[in-house]
């Protein structure tokens, strides 16, 4: 149940929204989780803008975008996580309308430790929302 923070200047994306989505459907697709619920109602992506001059590189350009994803500790092998980085970068250079932001776009994976993973109040480990998964997938099964 990842978490994607995106930061760029103001004004880089004209549809905040759909690229958030696109990029939380994503990463959900990466980690392999069901489209249940669950995993649906607690992935989601956050598009901050900042004016562009609260960044730059040395030598001062502020066309870059950063993508932090946080996701529980193990979701993501490396094979998964060379498929992330390179899906994310190009959604984030499609929604701008600017392939060359592909060179310009910074994607970090972070893990959350085990354990430390919250939702509604209560930090949950890899244990603990793994049963919860199962348990909605046998609810839908008994409804089908």
């Amino acid at each position: 149940m990842p978490m994607i923070d995106v930061i760029a200047a103001a004004g880089t994306f004209s549809d905040k929204s759909d690229l958030a989505q696109k990029l939380a459907a994503a990463v959900m697709r990466w980690e392999g989780v069901p489209a249940i619920p669950l995993f649906m109602n607690n992935t989601a992506a956050f598009i901050h803008e900042l004016p562009a001059d609260s960044l730059a590189n040395v030598s001062g350009d502020s066309n870059y975008v950063r993508v932090q994803v946080l996701t529980p500790v193990g979701v993501l092998d490396q094979t998964k996580r060379l498929g992330v980085v390179r899906e994310l970068t190009e959604i984030v250079a499609a929604a701008a309308g600017d392939p060359t932001l592909q060179e310009r776009t910074w994607v970090l994976i972070t893990e959350a430790p085990d354990g430390g993973w919250g939702i509604a109040g209560h930090a949950n480990t890899n244990a603990d929302i793994a049963q919860a998964a199962r348990q909605a997938l046998s609810k839908l099964a008994e409804q089908s």
